[in-house]
This record gives C-alpha cells, sequence and structure tokens, in this order.
C-alpha cells in the first residue's frame, strides 16, 4: 500500500499485493476523451412518423390537402412556402417569391390549388405541383388569414391594414374590400354556406358583411361582447352561429342572422400581473352540441352549447396555442407551448395519447383527407408528422 511519504512527493506505487480483481475492457467500449458527457448525444424520444426539415426558421402555417392524403403544405418565417408529401421524404416543391414570413396557407375546396399569404401583403396561388399561377395584390399590410370560398375559387385575406379582401383567383380581379373602424383584421371566414362573411378584429368587434354588395349586415361590440381585440373565430356547419376568442380571456357566441350574443363564457385565471389569459383557439364541433377553446390559461375547454355549462375543462401543463378535430369524430387536438400534442375524448374529457417530438410551441396543426395523419409546425423549424388512423 502507498505511504504516507510517497503521497507527500507526489508519487504513488502499486505492487501484485494491491491487486483485488482483474478485469479485462475492449478498447471499443472506452469513451472517447472528447466527449465530455454521453448524455448530450443521446436524442430525446419522439413519436413522428417523419419529419420535415426543409424550412430554416420558425414555422406559422400549415395546410392538407382536402383530396390528395399526403399532401401537405408549410409556410414560416423564412419567407417560404413549401409543399412536400408524407412519407415521400425525396419530393418536395419550394414556393418561392414572398419577400416576409409566410404566415397564412389554404387549400382550395377541390384541392386544385394552394394560396399562400405573406407579412408582404400579397396572397400567392399555387398548384399542387408548386408551380406558381399568380399573385393576389392590393392589401397595405401583412396578411393574418386566408380563407377560401366553401363552393368556388374565390379567396378571402384579412390584413394589418385594418381590411379584408376578396378575389376571384380564376382571374385575379378584386370582387370585394371589407373596411371595418380601423384595427388589424385579425380572424375571419365564410359561412359554410358561403352566403356571408364574417371578420373579428383589434377592436374588439365581429363583423358581419354580404360578400355580394361588401356591405355590413351587423357589427357586434359593447358590452355584453369582448373588451379587447379577437384572436380567433369559427363558425357552425350550419352556418347559424360565430363563435369567437378574445385577448379579454373571454368566449362568445353569436347568432350570425340577428348580430346578438347568445352564449358567453370566459377563461377561469389570470395571469401574473392580473390580467385575463388570452383565447388562442376556438371550434364547434362536427358532429356533437358543443363548442370547444383553448388558451394560455392551460386549459382546454369543453362547452356544453345547449347547456350553456362546461362538459369539461382538460388541463395542460402549458398554454394551448391550436386545434384540430380529427374528422367528425369524438377525438380532438390540441398544440401546446412546451412542444407537445394532446389527443382528447371529448366524451370523457380523458387525454388519451400524448405525442412528442417539438422542442418549441406549435403553432398551427392539420388532418390528412384520410384521417391517418395529424401534420404540426412548430417554432423549432420543423413539421412532424403523427399517426392518428387509431382514434378515428
Amino acid at each position: 500500500m502507498p505511504t504516507q511519504d510517497d503521497e507527500e512527493q507526489g508519487q504513488v506505487f502499486v505492487d501484485e499485493s494491491d491487486i483485488i480483481h482483474e478485469v479485462d475492457v475492449d478498447e471499443e467500449d472506452l469513451p472517447d476523451a472528447d466527449d465530455e458527457d454521453d448524455t448530450e448525444n443521446i436524442e430525446d424520444p419522439h413519436d413522428s412518423i417523419h419529419i420535415f426539415t426543409g424550412h430554416t426558421g420558425e414555422l406559422y402555417a400549415v395546410a392538407c390537402s382536402p383530396t390528395d392524403p399526403v399532401l401537405v403544405a408549410t409556410g414560416g418565417g423564412d419567407d417560404k412556402g413549401f409543399l412536400w408529401k408524407i412519407g415521400h421524404a425525396d419530393w418536395a416543391s419550394e414556393l418561392k417569391g414572398h419577400t416576409d414570413s409566410v404566415s397564412s396557407l389554404a387549400f382550395s375546396s377541390d384541392g386544385q390549388l394552394l394560396a399562400s399569404g405573406g407579412f408582404d401583403g400579397l396572397v400567392k396561388v399555387w398548384d399542387t405541383f408548386g408551380n406558381f399561377k399568380r399573385t393576389l395584390e392590393g392589401p397595405g399590410g401583412g396578411i393574418e388569414w386566408i380563407r377560401w370560398h366553401p363552393k368556388g375559387h374565390l379567396i378571402l385575406a384579412g390584413s394589418e391594414d385594418c381590411t379584408a379582401w376578396m378575389w376571384n383567383v380564376d382571374n385575379g380581379n378584386c370582387l370585394n374590400v371589407f373596411s371595418g373602424r380601423g384595427a388589424i383584421v385579425t380572424c375571419g371566414d365564410f359561412t359554410p354556406d358561403g352566403k356571408t362573411i364574417c371578420t373579428g378584429s383589434e377592436d374588439a368587434t365581429l363583423r358581419i358583411w354580404n360578400p355580394r354588395s361588401g356591405e355590413s349586415i351587423h357589427v357586434v361590440r359593447g358590452h355584453p361582447y369582448h373588451t379587447e381585440g379577437l384572436t380567433c373565430l369559427s363558425i357552425s356547419s350550419d352556418s347559424t352561429l360565430a363563435i369567437t376568442g378574445s385577448k379579454d380571456g373571454s368566449v362568445h357566441i353569436v347568432n350570425i342572422t340577428t348580430g346578438k350574443v347568445v352564449n358567453s363564457c370566459s377563461s377561469q385565471t389570470v395571469s401574473t400581473d392580473g390580467n385575463p389569459e388570452s383565447i388562442e383557439c376556438v371550434s364547434f364541433a362536427p358532429n356533437f352540441p358543443w363548442a370547444v377553446f383553448g388558451g394560455m390559461d392551460q386549459n382546454l375547454t369543453i362547452w356544453d352549447l345547449q347547456n350553456s355549462s362546461p362538459r369539461f375543462i382538460c388541463n395542460h401543463e402549458e398554454g394551448v396555442t391550436c386545434l384540430a378535430w380529427l374528422g367528425a369524430s369524438k377525438f380532438l387536438a390540441t398544440g401546446c407551448c412546451d412542444g407537445r400534442i394532446c389527443i382528447w375524448n371529448c366524451l370523457s374529457g380523458e387525454c388519451i395519447e400524448t405525442f412528442k417530438g417539438h422542442e418549441h410551441a406549435i403553432q398551427s396543426l392539420a388532418v390528412s383527407s384520410n384521417l391517418e395523419f395529424l401534420v404540426s409546425v412548430s417554432m423549432d423549424g420543423t413539421a412532424r408528422v403523427f399517426e392518428i388512423r387509431d382514434f378515428c
């Protein structure tokens, strides 16, 4: 054994009598000297079956073709859009031409065309191979959202310049400009029957329009409506009701025909500064008498329209940013600030699956036309595909 004198001299000698046990070690099993921490090289587990990494910046928008079950469009902060196919890693078409972030994407109802909207104030139209068709010009500010008419090649888009524009895509002509009081048009859509337009703005108003004349039919504002800007909007399948969410943490349901508020609810929590938590996403259930909404209060609320009360309040670990129904089923997907996607059974209020893989907040979700795939885009710069055939 080493003596105290040996240790003081900085030298330690071991003879054969000090050996307790010998172990043979293969050199291949030894760690490299350059590896400071083996755990840094272990990838986090993920549940996605396909990852699209063609972008070089944050992703904001995703859309699935209504006719081709593997065709997907994505857009983001690198000023680019892409068309790509699930399971076909060797096929992608870059959508070039925007000079600012691609903020919104939408396929036409017949699946023949794709529209992309950018913060450059332009709407561009493409075929499903990624070939450029035309640019729709007019708005003086960034495009906030895009919607196609449910029965034709008309596009409606909301802009930062406080207007919404409607074009005939086949000839590029502007058909109408819908102007409010001077606030960003943050959300909007055609009713499913195509006869009416609803838009929501930063001035806490919902406006209901005649698309042919461009005239405002109703303006919904003041008590008992929102007190801060609208963030999201959805319209019932029978074209009678609009549900809207706001920065003020409230949700209101409006009768489109009368312009009257018929139902109201609000977030159950407030932020650390005492202000309400913003509602980020709203929707009507396709086949049930429910509405759903989620927001920064970390909850998804499933609201019973017949009883005007919550069926379930589904808790998340972080804020809810977006949602998507899995077809006409009882299942709903939510995207969260922590990069997770939760699948909820809305009949029971249970989370039956959590998909992991994204490193940052989910920005948008889309479901493939065959109801087999859920596609998500994130601030981490990737789009991921998850299998959902077991839930539909």
